[in-house]
């Protein structure tokens, strides 16, 4: 983790947003795909992006809300290279530092997989009795 820079933005480069989304297989490819990300970018509470020492993006994560109530952090990623060195963990740990701050007193998430025990680290808990949904086709 030495030598990451950690930075809250309002823009970045389309094409270094989108190899994060495709390293975490997340990625569909569409007409409008690309033309989204800067206002994705932009309307977010909170977009923070991690930097290698030459200054690639090389992991990312975001906060949705209204800054007042409840907040969502999603799309956690860090390139293959750089996964394993705690860049996503500390990704997650400020957003959810600058939420408590705000005094936002839900921050929720949605974990794929195999990933609670990281977020059970960082003082998440499973909301027991509460199902995931998606509106529309999957």
């Amino acid at each position: 983790m030495n030598n990451i820079e950690y930075e809250a933005v309002k823009s970045a480069p389309v094409e270094e947003i989108v190899a994060l989304y495709k390293s975490a297989g997340w990625w569909q490819e569409n007409p409008e795909a690309r033309e989204v990300i800067p206002a994705m970018i932009q309307g977010s509470f909170c977009f923070m992006v991690a930097r290698s020492i030459e200054g690639e993006i090389i992991g990312m994560a975001r906060v949705i809300s209204d800054g007042h109530s409840d907040a969502y952090i999603q799309d956690v990623t860090v390139l293959d290279s750089y996964r394993g060195q705690g860049i996503g963990r500390e990704l997650v740990r400020r957003l959810a530092q600058l939420c408590v701050n705000r005094k936002i007193g839900w921050i929720g998430l949605v974990a794929e997989p195999g990933t609670q025990g990281l977020y059970e680290d960082l003082g998440f808990r499973p909301l027991v009795g509460y199902q995931p949904m998606l509106y529309g086709k999957q």
